[in-house]
């Protein structure tokens, strides 16, 4: 017998077909959701088999709606909405990275295809101070691998420049660092494009654009083109993948923790603790100061700076060859690190470029207080 009709019984309930378009589900889904023990009706008719859902169980069914058009398997679903807190978040993650790399995949096949297509070639250009691009280049420069890092992966000794929509982004990587300058062309067009490029070959046009007051980057295919002043410098990209830090930048949480500091005196403390020869150092909020110290027990000698410290107390170390760098590469006599958790990334900002962002990994050892 068809439970489909739309009359509501004298105790406020709803039928099938009601609550399905109340909740944007099919009454064939409602039913299998039933079956499956993951949305039960509020009253089922003895005699007509006739199923009917309460209003407060909207709330639910409209989540696990929205689950299922996020693709989410109906065992995870059920983690989320039946499960802990920490587990539906854990769930949620992990179906988020799934998502984006299968998108990532998709969109790299579908790019490979145009650009074998004739006339497939993607190109964009923007218009930027040269001083500007000669600056983001130093700042993500300071994350870019060196050494052995780079002779394994030789992709994290490149800069990934990406033109999307109205952004203008340099991106670099060593897997301990992560460094992201946006920079708001004078003018962009063309489509959405990316490239690597040689952090060496790039430093060198930097420095020749630096003295110019605009220069024009042109991305087409796998080259770019760098034009001002009468001149042109030509960078071949390469067919490398880069890693996918977007999805680092999605998955660091809310920062439980925010220290802001004396850029220059914590530059200090941290250069001093790695001439000496520390392999680690800890960052730990007390009142209103920093203090950092070194990280191996028994060791004097902590320096202690003024901070403004939101959270609850902090012990966090750091390898100080790592931390060093991105208060470098950060601008402005003031700098904040916003934490999540000590084994999550620490994000570095600059108060005089919130379009400069650098994590860096913490280590392990002391732990933030929670």
């Amino acid at each position: 017998m068809d439970d489909t009709h739309d009359t509501a019984d004298t105790d406020g309930l709803l039928s099938i077909g009601a609550f399905a378009r109340r909740v944007g589900l099919t009454p064939s889904a409602l039913r299998f959701y039933d079956d499956c023990a993951v949305l039960r009706p509020a009253h089922v008719d003895t005699a007509t088999g006739y199923r009917y859902y309460a209003e407060a169980q909207q709330q639910r069914a409209a989540l696990l709606r929205r689950l299922r058009e996020a693709e989410l398997p109906l065992v995870d679903a059920t983690a989320v909405l039946d499960g802990p807190y920490e587990e539906a978040r854990e769930v949620l993650r992990a179906q988020l990275g799934r998502t984006r790399e299968s998108a990532a995949a998709a969109r790299a096949a579908l790019e490979e295809i145009l650009r074998a297509l004739p006339g497939g070639t993607r190109r964009a250009e923007v218009l930027v101070g040269g001083a500007e691009l000669a600056g983001a280049v130093r700042q993500v420069g300071s994350a870019v691998a060196a050494g052995a890092a780079r002779e394994e992966f030789p992709v994290l000794g490149r800069v990934l420049v990406e033109i999307d929509g109205e952004e203008f982004r340099l991106v670099a990587t060593d897997r301990y660092r992560l460094a992201v300058r946006a920079l708001r062309p004078l003018s962009i067009g063309g489509e959405p494009c990316e490239l690597l490029l040689d952090i060496g070959e790039l430093t060198e046009t930097a420095a020749w654009a630096r003295r110019l007051p605009e220069v024009t980057v042109e991305v087409e295919g796998r080259q770019a083109r760098v034009r001002g002043g009468g001149e042109c410098r030509e960078l071949a990209g390469s067919d490398e993948v880069f890693p996918a830090y977007r999805m680092v930048l999605d998955d660091l949480g809310a920062a439980r923790h925010r220290v802001i500091a004396d850029r220059a005196g914590l530059r200090r403390a941290v250069a001093d603790r790695l001439d000496t020869g520390h392999r680690a150092i800890t960052l730990t909020t007390a009142g209103d100061d920093l203090l950092i110290s070194p990280e191996e027990p028994g060791e004097p000698g902590a320096t202690a700076l003024r901070a403004i410290c939101t959270g609850p107390p902090l012990r966090i170390a750091f390898d100080p060859g790592v931390l060093l760098p991105a208060l470098d590469a950060s601008v402005g006599p003031d700098v904040l690190l916003e934490i999540a958790s000590e084994a999550r990334p620490v994000v570095v900002r600059s108060a005089d470029q919130g379009s400069f962002t650098t994590l860096v990994m913490p280590v392990r050892g002391t732990t933030a207080t929670t």
